[in-house]
């Protein structure tokens, strides 16, 4: 009995913090010093990499810990005096050896003097119920010392019950989960609940996105009912979505462990927390203990004008086929981001015109307030001689990551002042458009701007006469897909001329299943089925296709199929190969369409043996039970066999989130009358005409002309052949990632991803009346660049991780058709040239004097080229994968 007693006052005046009956979190002993030893450290690697193979750094130093106050009124306030000494830097990864960039440095020379005596200074935590009431600290200390500080006393916030609840600390305002042992007490961290404010953005498409998770859990330790020791453990992962090459994880771990206990400084009295602060050290006061933004200062860095002379050449337009002229655009783009107004608009000045263009892709790109204050400077919208230069600036704004309402702003301003070139005004209202569907998408639809946008673009297509004026509003709200807007589409589609039905029709293929509903659907089916007016054949096959792909109901399938056999020769056969598809690729239509087709009067030899050349094809490019891309091609001839429409889409799948990377559409019109024959019909009168659409990753560009009118016709018909025309051409940043991180450690982590390309999208139409023969040929070539890159900085050290990732691919598309007899001849190609991979890793450590630890590994494959499959009769898939997944072929070096 005696022996428990004694064993019983040991362990009240034990070295360590104690869980008292009467406490509800950690409560120190009065009058003791508690030495402790603490430990941060952080690896940072490719997801699945090993600790052991990791670059990063640890922070070990000795802790003192002792209590100065206590109110008299409640053990469970309290006010502890924390000290950190004996500091020391080093490795994580053991193997470094002689490279260690630490090698022969103390902590003086690492740290700098006077940040390591900030680092060193007490600093005071005041705990109420084991929870941080105030932190105490001196002013003017580094702001990136301060948070490592911050990151030891966070680790002193705990509770010794279950329970949830929100906390205060390094990390933000935070949801915490308590599991409490006999021997431990486990703190779990929602850090994606934390409430703190970082900068950071990222493509709202999930498909270009970034895929992220983070995991915060702290064991507090316990023996004989003592706190001994805390570990913690904080995990941020991530990848980009789509490549799953592309990935990084940070690993931060903190220790503390007690070692022994001494006499310590006498509790001060006072009944006020404040006045026993003050009385400690005058120059303390309470600051934050959530984490504080700062900056390292970058020494030996070029400057921008430096920057760009030094990749100026590399954007020249000879040298934009090439993934690096992206990569510099890209880091170019990172650099712009920090830069002044100025800055920019004398690079820009100073410019010539051969690389203007690409300049102002990326100053348009960086998205910044500096960046697009310099571009407006010195474009001007008055003057027509800068039209391809104002024109890359407003696709750059259409194709904008993370778009700001004072981009949207500005660009309203502009549309309602005059203009040099008519085209750049439709240019800015399609734009508008897009602006306007990517802030809704960020939950920013009631932005006074939006607002402004939306009742530019409705009150636009109501109040105007002008046939160009109503094509503008049309295509703005082909970009915007404003729900609110499906009223008017129907309008025009119903009731308009041939192209602006045609273009109304197309503006409802792009919206959602949810907003096509059955009052939609019922006048789709009129326009299909003609029962109020008659419709050009590219105006009723779209209709169709809206229809079918939106839930078509019983009835609306077993109607068209009926009306095969009833329809234009041409189109007859598009609409049957229109089915067929649904059926081979499994489409959701195609159990509805099955159903039907078990009815004799829907399926018979006489409707499914119909004739003609027009065709409609879907096939996967790539495909894995997470992601896949898919093309399609249909096309649609007049019953003359001159190419009336041809229609090339590819999308990109991942989960439930897709992409429509690109559409190219070429359309012809009127040219019966050239070789004699009759135009089919609701076809007779049109003028005639060529051109072509396009759309870019979901933004609708301006549509561009080949010829309209006879006249020019005759002119291009004379020389043969049809010089390409460029659709869209230029450098677009499409990833754009931009992630801060708080570690709790104190340490300040940056994951970063910027993808761009360089694309180039033309077509040509080549007709001969001399040979009866038209050609049509669409040509896409891009150089892809990726970059990522993963730091973690303490201002004094940093360590990363870069991957670079290039490839530069193309994509040829010809249809020639010889129409001096019936069957026409038709011979249609899509072909996909072998494309190089490449793939570079560089890890590094870097000390803020320069010295640094380098380690790079390389990957490159070449994949292959093929011809994909146009025609249900010949529909082996060829497999082309954009990048080789983790699991492929290829070695390093």
């Amino acid at each position: 009995m005696i022996l428990l007693a004694v064993l019983f006052l040991c362990f009240i005046s034990s070295y360590s913090a104690s869980v008292k009956g009467h406490t509800t979190g950690l409560s120190l002993n009065n009058d003791q010093l508690y030495k402790l030893t603490y430990s941060t450290e952080v690896f940072v690697d490719r997801s699945k990499g090993k600790l052991q193979d990791s670059v990063g750094f640890r922070i070990s130093s000795n802790v003192d810990v002792a209590l100065r106050w206590r109110n008299p009124d409640g053990d469970d306030d309290q006010l502890i005096q924390i000290t950190i000494n004996d500091v020391n830097v080093e490795n994580v990864n053991p193997k470094r050896g002689e490279k260690s960039i630490f090698k022969g440095k103390s902590a003086q020379q690492v740290v700098r003097k006077e940040s390591l005596e900030a680092l060193q200074r007490p600093m005071l935590l005041h705990l109420v119920h084991g929870k941080v009431k105030e932190f105490y600290s001196y002013q003017n200390e580094p702001v990136a010392i301060g948070n490592l500080k911050r990151g030891l006393a966070s680790l002193f916030q705990m509770q010794l019950s279950s329970g949830t609840s929100n906390e205060v600390d390094i990390s933000g305002d935070c949801k915490v989960t308590y599991q409490a042992n006999q021997d431990s007490v486990i703190k779990i961290k929602a850090l994606d609940s934390c409430k703190i404010a970082r900068s950071g953005f990222s493509t709202p498409n999930q498909v270009l996105g970034v895929s992220s998770k983070a995991t915060s859990v702290s064991t507090y330790k316990i023996e004989d009912s003592f706190v001994t020791a805390v570990l913690a453990e904080e995990t941020h992962a991530f990848g980009l979505n789509f490549l799953q090459t592309i990935t990084g994880k940070i690993v931060s771990k903190q220790k503390l462990e007690l070692k022994t206990t001494e006499a310590g400084p006498r509790l001060m009295p006072g009944k006020k927390v404040e006045t026993v602060v003050k009385a400690v050290d005058s120059k303390y006061t309470a600051i934050p203990i959530v984490g504080q933004v700062f900056q390292s200062e970058c020494k030996g860095c070029l400057s921008l004008s430096e920057h760009w002379r030094s990749i100026r050449s590399h954007l020249q337009p000879d040298n934009l086929s090439k993934a690096e002229a992206v990569g510099h655009f890209l880091g170019f783009i990172q650099h712009l981001r920090t830069a002044k107004r100025e800055e920019i608009l004398q690079i820009l000045q100073a410019e010539s015109k051969d690389v203007l263009p690409q300049l102002v892709d990326a100053v348009t790109s960086a998205q910044t307030p500096d960046s697009l204050e310099a571009i407006l400077d010195f474009l001007d919208f008055k003057s027509d001689s800068s039209v391809i230069l104002q024109e890359r600036f407003l696709y750059a704004c259409g194709f904008a990551s993370h778009p700001s309402e004072e981009l949207l702003r500005t660009l309203i301003s502009k549309f309602k002042g005059p203009f040099g070139s008519n085209d750049i005004k439709e240019t800015v209202m399609i734009v508008i458009g897009a602006l306007v569907r990517k802030l809704c998408q960020n939950e920013g639809c009631k932005l006074k701007a939006v607002v402004e946008a939306k009742k530019l673009i409705l009150e636009g297509l109501e109040k105007t006469k002008k046939k160009e004026d109503t094509m503008m509003y049309l295509l703005a709200l082909k970009n915007a897909l404003l729900p609110e807007g499906i009223p008017l589409l129907l309008k025009y589609a119903e009731a308009g001329e041939g192209p602006i039905s045609h273009l109304a029709t197309t503006a409802l293929q792009r919206y959602d299943v949810p907003f096509i509903t059955d009052e939609v659907k019922k006048t789709l089916n009129r326009i299909y089925h003609q029962n109020y007016k008659v419709h050009e054949k590219t105006v009723r096959t779209t209709a169709a296709a809206v229809i079918l792909k939106n839930n078509p109901s019983y009835m609306e399938v077993k109607n068209i199929l009926l009306s095969i056999g009833e329809l234009p020769k041409e189109m007859n056969k598009y609409m049957l190969a229109f089915i067929q598809d649904i059926l081979h690729f499994e489409m959701p239509a195609s159990k509805m369409v099955r159903r039907v087709l078990k009815e004799m009067v829907a399926h018979n030899y006489d409707r499914f043996s119909k004739s003609g050349s027009s065709s409609a094809y879907t096939g996967y490019i790539e495909r894995s039970p997470r992601s896949s891309s898919t093309y399609s091609l249909d096309i649609l001839y007049s019953g003359s066999g001159i190419l009336r429409r041809s229609n090339l889409n590819i999308f990109q799948y991942l989960g439930k989130a897709d992409l429509h990377g690109s559409q190219v559409v070429i359309e012809a019109q009127g040219l019966e009358a050239l070789i004699a024959a009759t135009p089919d019909e609701g076809e007779e009168n049109l003028d005639s005409y060529a051109g072509m659409s396009a759309i870019l990753f979901d933004v609708q560009l301006r549509p561009v002309t080949f010829f309209n009118g006879y006249s020019d016709l005759m002119s291009k018909m004379l020389s043969v052949s049809g010089d390409p025309v460029s659709v869209v051409k230029g450098l677009i940043l499409l990833i754009d990632h931009s992630q801060e991180l708080q570690l709790q450690s104190g340490l300040k982590a940056n994951i970063e991803a910027q993808g761009g390309l360089a694309i180039d999208i033309s077509g040509a139409m080549e007709f001969s009346l001399w040979y009866r023969e038209s050609k049509t040929q669409v040509k896409n070539r891009v150089a892809v660049a990726i970059r990522s890159d993963i730091t973690v900085d303490s201002s004094f050290v940093k360590a990363g991780l870069e991957i670079n990732t290039e490839t530069e691919a193309g994509l040829l598309f010809t249809s020639t058709v010889q129409f001096s007899q019936y069957p026409f001849l038709v011979c249609m190609q899509m072909d996909k040239a072998e494309a190089p991979f490449r793939q570079l890793e560089t890890k590094y450590e870097r000390l803020s004097t320069g010295r640094g630890y380098v380690s790079r590994r390389g990957k490159e494959t070449v994949l292959p080229g093929c011809e994909f499959p146009l025609h249900q009769e010949n529909s082996e898939m060829c497999k082309m994968v954009f990048a080789p997944q983790p699991d492929s072929t290829g070695g390093w070096f």
